[in-house]
């Protein structure tokens, strides 16, 4: 699941080397925290936030067929 979010991200961005994922586990379930460069952060929000919210289905999605809840975050 990280890598596939981490791809989805780097096809968005223009800098795709400065994306960073990471997986957290803990008893509520599953974070998964993005890091892109200040100036991609646009581009992965989106207008009107709609990118980020797809993104965010997609990993409720995906966690939903391993029995996870799962929380997508952009950190800056």
């Amino acid at each position: 699941m990280n890598e596939f979010i981490a791809y989805l991200i780097k096809n968005l961005v223009d800098e795709p080397d400065s994306v960073q994922v990471q997986l957290l586990e803990n008893e509520k379930g599953t974070t998964i925290e993005v890091r892109v460069a200040q100036a991609d952060v646009a581009k992965v929000v989106g207008r009107q936030g709609k990118t980020i919210h797809s993104l965010r289905t997609i990993a409720m999605t995906i966690g939903a067929r391993f029995g996870k809840r799962v929380r997508l975050e952009l950190l800056q």
